[in-house]
């Protein structure tokens, strides 16, 4: 539901499968180790966070958004540090 409120579907996601790169890693994450992706879909770069159940051998998407420009670099790869 939240992935159609912020104009991202799940189709989004599935084209831009091979565009994403792990940007970000969270390995002591509260419930299981995850990441933050950066993808592109129609030219539209989008993040997600997925956290991964390697016991059970999923992949859960958190989250999928379009990223803040004033919180990353121009390509939207590297978050940029408070001042």
């Amino acid at each position: 539901m939240r992935l159609q409120q912020r104009s991202l579907g799940a189709s989004a996601l599935i084209e831009g499968l091979e565009t994403l790169e792990i940007i970000e890693e969270y390995p002591g994450d509260k419930y299981l180790p995850s990441y933050l992706l950066r993808g592109e879909c129609k030219r539209v770069v989008f993040h997600t966070q997925i956290a991964t159940d390697v016991e059970g051998g999923n992949i859960r998407v958190v989250t999928i958004y379009k990223p803040n420009v004033g919180e990353w670099d121009r390509a939207l790869r590297v978050r940029r540090t408070k001042s």
